[in-house]
């Protein structure tokens, strides 16, 4: 385990915030900065191929006219390669104590109009929300329940920053 000296975190650290009661998912650890930005980490997995080959282990044979008397004989092989390694991932999330009623009802009603929410509208964070979180956000390569800033945006649920669309 390493230590982080008690001075650093005075100037790096915010206080982790009160998740609401609205929330019922783990949100695992959100690391808040001292600009109040909130960051999570997702683990990336690995992704594997698995190729098979069919290899020939003694050719046809064949008569003197032509005609096949023995077929040739083949084996399969099943090879598998990593095509991308396991990788962790942080991003900035929604922080959790901004996580309102109002604010998942949206994101929820987000998910539901692009088919990846069956729920009811309640505003509560809960499993069936997460899953579709994380049903969403598979399309960006990003495999958790955890909402990013960048997909909150892409559904429209949380404004972007003036500063930073002038700085794009």
């Amino acid at each position: 385990m390493k230590h982080i000296p008690i001075f650093l975190c005075l100037f790096a650290c915010a206080p982790m915030a009160k998740t609401p009661e609205n929330v019922t998912i783990d949100l695992g650890q959100i690391e808040t900065t001292a600009n109040g930005k909130c960051f999570a980490k997702d683990t990336a997995p690995a992704v594997i191929e698995t190729v098979t080959l069919q290899e020939m282990v003694t050719p046809e044979q064949r008569d003197e006219s032509g005609v096949v008397t023995v077929p040739a004989a083949f084996r399969t092989m099943v090879r598998q390669q990593i095509v991308r390694e396991r990788s962790e991932i942080r991003f900035e999330t929604i922080c959790p104590q901004n996580y309102s009623q109002d604010l998942v009802s949206t994101l929820q009603r987000a998910l539901k109009a692009r088919g990846f929410y069956t729920g009811p509208i309640s505003g509560i964070l809960d499993e069936t929300t997460g899953t579709a979180i994380q049903r969403f956000q598979r399309q960006d390569g990003r495999d958790t329940p955890l909402l990013a800033i960048e997909t909150a945006r892409k559904l429209g649920v949380v404004a972007f920053d003036l500063n930073e669309l002038i700085n794009e």
